[in-house]
Parts: C-alpha cells; sequence; structure tokens
C-alpha cells in the first residue's frame, strides 16, 4: 500500500509506503454474541520525503487485537461484522515513528 500527500502550496509530496501481512493468531469466543481476533501483522512501514529520501522506518511485528460480532455463527466468518479496534497488543522491532505526530511532520517536510 502507498498514500502520499501533496502540500498544494508547495508541490512536495509525503508518502508511506506499508508492506504488512495479517495472520490471525487467536480467536476468543466472549460468549456474547463477539469474538475477540489476536492479529500478528510482521511487516514494514516506510516514510519518504519530498526529495524521495527514507525519513523513518518501522518495521517488525505488530500485534493487536479487534472485537467482531460473529452475527450467530461463531464458525462462519462470512457474517463477522467488525466492532472495535481494541489496540495494540505488543510491538517488536523498530519503530521510528512511534512518539511522532504525523501532521508536524507532513508540514515540517512538505513546506
Amino acid at each position: 500500500m502507498v498514500d502520499s500527500w501533496t502540500n498544494l502550496a508547495t508541490d512536495k509530496t509525503f508518502t508511506i509506503e506499508a508492506t504488512f501481512l495479517d495472520k490471525d493468531q487467536r480467536v476468543t469466543d466472549n460468549g456474547d454474541g463477539t469474538l475477540t481476533i489476536l492479529i500478528k501483522s510482521p511487516g514494514q512501514q516506510k516514510v519518504y520525503g519530498p526529495d524521495g529520501q527514507r525519513l523513518f522506518l518501522d518495521a517488525g511485528i505488530f500485534s493487536f487485537e479487534i472485537l467482531v460480532d460473529h452475527g450467530g455463527t461463531p464458525t462462519d466468518p462470512s457474517d463477522d461484522a467488525f466492532l472495535a479496534d481494541l489496540g495494540v497488543v505488543k510491538v517488536t522491532g523498530r519503530s521510528d515513528t512511534a512518539e511522532r505526530d504525523f501532521c508536524e511532520d507532513f508540514r515540517e517536510f512538505t513546506s
């Protein structure tokens, strides 16, 4: 996946290139019609400035959980409905952007 944002005042572009592979690791039936799914996502995200130089790299394994409504059929994912992102459980590896603000970085590198 590649996303780019352009500062219309300067015509400079900020680009994020991400490659991840989400893998369900554990599914927990909560007993209330919902499932909590633990997902591990190995991969990387690269952030590039207007000159094409890489500014930041996030690479490693990101583990997070989501909540889904199983539609009355816990073994049939075709009728599941996403309810909530329960957040990050664990991150291993390199994370250059962890404490950064996207909007501030965009302004800084595209002004």
